[in-house]
């Protein structure tokens, strides 16, 4: 089964169906036999997919970089929790140590993260899905702008061909490798 890096908002001050949605896909991921990768917190949305990850049997892996540890309360009962010295080096690490990255609604940090993953995937750096999970329209004003942007000749489509859009939880699970 897939190693599932999942990126999304580390904020508990945010629509509790968002918080939901994180859960949904812990549980899911776990349901369907996958491990998951986050960023190391215990709050927000991550906190949410891991604890649901883990209470339905998944491995869980947190990576968290030294001095986020005080802020993001680093989630202590992960299977793995691995403390990098740099963000930098964390995003090496969970890219190394997944085979798949899904990005839930989120703020500049999962944007950051998606975007990187998905201009190295576009590039033919790694062949891993990108998968962003457009629940309720999250993305929808983004998705837009990636049109035009395409319709500008600012991306190609090959490239916005690399991003998949899901959405559903559903719609995830299929997208993830065996």
């Amino acid at each position: 089964m897939a190693r599932v890096c999942v990126y999304c908002a580390s904020s508990n001050d945010i629509d509790p169906r968002y918080l939901t949605l994180a859960r949904d896909m812990g549980i899911a991921l776990a349901a369907a036999g996958h491990s998951v990768v986050t960023g190391g917190g215990r709050v927000g949305m991550m906190g949410e997919v891991a604890r649901a990850a883990r209470s339905g049997g998944a491995r869980t892996v947190g990576v968290i970089p030294q001095h986020l540890v005080p802020l993001e309360l680093a989630d202590a009962d992960a299977d793995d929790l691995v403390v990098t010295a740099t963000m930098r080096e964390r995003k090496r690490v969970m890219e190394d140590g997944s085979d798949v990255f899904v990005a839930l609604p989120g703020g500049i940090g999962t944007l950051e993260e998606l975007f990187e993953m998905w201009t190295s995937a576009s590039l033919g750096m790694h062949d891993k899905p990108v998968i962003v999970l457009d629940d309720g329209g999250f993305y929808a004003p983004l998705w837009a702008f990636l049109e035009d942007l395409r319709d500008r000749s600012f991306v190609r489509q090959e490239a916005l061909d690399t991003l998949h859009r899901a959405a559903t939880v559903a719609d995830v699970l299929a997208l993830l490798p065996r």
